[in-house]
């Protein structure tokens, strides 16, 4: 089962200790250069070698150094922490890095910790090198609104959102198509096309284990309350649960689950999820949460005549409504010792430019950046599941905050597990609320301990 590594929005100290090359958050540093070639300048990049690869990293420096004449000396490899940690204790720094938070060593999050991190919040209201629009202009909306960009809660940007991954509601949309099936904009509508499929014989929903509702239920948040209930919900605020805000989510939830293939809990687990994913690729199913990984993991499964990938953002609650999409991202920063400062926000702001999309896009292991317009560099196949944010949707960021211990229970098995038994009938929504309320009141003594 692929799963992308997502990030808790309470981050956690790591091993390393670069306190020595610490500085205040909110230090000043230079401004981003707008443009022009510098004279014998060079910067150092340094970016981990993923599943993506290198070669887009080659590919948007060079472009950069045409750009603006500015020089990069590119640093990659798989350990980087190992290279890049012994580096920075012996004085020498790296002008950009690209490094997620969650990697096993946490280096961005000992920087985060030690306040090492340069303040990138002016690359936003700068121009993208050869190109007359700013980077806030270029990115999806909503992505900065979390601790993976602005770790300290200031409203400040210190990590820049790299590489996004939406996920959403798949599903065949020749089957929509060919049926005359108009896609839900509303939940009103959602169950109205239930009904319409049911007589049919085709179920609503499929999901793959009842854990894939994590990011389900991060959009639900933001649609029901905004950024100030998923925050209240996801640091396990006193009665949070209680809200009207809180049953509208328990309600749809819960009628998801009368909409959902009776066989779907018997096989969601890590042996059988690809038979519950199966049932949309067959048209036994229309819906199920998942993320762009799908299109991969079932390339080789049999499927319905015609079948086409299609991805939706999460039905409003009302007509007209906000509708939102979880998107996990990676992270580039700025370190606060860098000694080119303005040229390193520079290569910052260019790595949301369409050359530099392109670039990463156009490898053998694509990968693509969480801007307006990034589906134009994508195949068709890709195109159908990353053009949410182009259809109105906001992204939906952030995580539960599990800075906290509690021996002998996983929270998710409290909040999502149940789900299961919703559809088998062996549980009601009250039981599963009342669960849920009661993890909260434990936990929150807990955090931050």
């Amino acid at each position: 089962m692929k799963r992308i590594a997502k990030v808790a929005a309470v981050l956690c100290a790591a091993a390393l200790g670069l306190g020595a090359c610490g500085s205040s958050p909110s230090a000043e540093s230079p401004k981003p250069n707008q443009g022009g070639a510098a004279t014998n300048k060079t910067i150092k990049v340094a970016a981990v070698e993923t599943a993506y690869g290198t070669d887009g990293w080659k590919a948007v420096a060079k472009a950069f150094e045409e750009e603006t004449g500015i020089k990069v000396e590119l640093q990659t490899a798989k350990n980087l922490e190992d290279t890049l940690g012994s580096q920075m204790q012996s004085g020498s720094f790296p002008d950009v890095v690209h490094m997620a938070l969650g990697r096993e060593k946490g280096l961005t999050e000992t920087m985060v910790k030690d306040k090492a991190l340069t303040d990138l919040s002016d690359v936003l209201a700068s121009k993208v090198p050869g190109e007359d629009v700013t980077v806030q202009e270029k990115l999806i909306p909503g992505i900065l609104n979390s601790a993976n960009t602005d770790p300290y809660g200031d409203g400040k940007m210190y990590l820049a959102p790299m590489f996004y991954t939406p996920c959403g509601l798949y599903y065949d949309a020749n089957l929509l198509k060919s049926k005359g099936w108009e896609v839900p904009t509303t939940w009103d509508e959602m169950w109205a096309l239930g009904d319409k499929a049911k007589a049919e014989g085709i179920y609503l929903f499929s999901y793959p284990t009842a854990g894939y509702f994590d990011a389900f239920f991060y959009a639900m948040l933001y649609q029901a309350g905004g950024e100030d209930f998923f925050k209240s919900a996801t640091n396990w605020e006193e009665g949070v649960w209680d809200t009207p805000e809180a049953k509208q989510i328990f309600d749809v939830i819960a009628k998801i689950a009368t909409y959902t293939d009776p066989v779907v809990p018997a096989q969601a687990n890590a042996t059988d999820f690809t038979k519950n994913q199966q049932l949309v690729l067959d048209d036994k199913a229309i819906f199920m949460p998942n993320g762009d990984w799908v299109v991969g993991e079932m390339a080789d499964a049999p499927r319905a005549e015609g079948f086409q990938w299609g991805s939706i953002a999460l039905p409003a609650f009302k007509a007209g409504g906000d509708r939102y999409s979880t998107t996990f991202f990676e992270q580039a920063w700025v370190p606060a010792k860098a000694a080119n400062q303005a040229e390193a926000k520079q290569f910052v702001a260019f790595l949301y430019s369409d050359k530099a999309a392109e670039a990463f896009a156009s490898t053998s292991s694509p990968a693509f950046q969480p801007i307006v317009n990034a589906t134009k560099f994508m195949p068709e196949d890709k195109k159908a599941v990353y053009g949410i944010y182009e259809n109105g949707a906001k992204a939906a960021v952030g995580a539960m905050n599990t800075n906290f211990q509690l021996e002998g229970t996983e929270w998710k098995d409290v909040f999502f597990k149940p789900i299961d038994s919703l559809v088998a009938g062996t549980m009601t929504q009250d039981q599963w609320v009342q669960g849920i309320k009661e993890l909260n009141d434990k936990v929150r003594p807990l955090l931050n301990k």
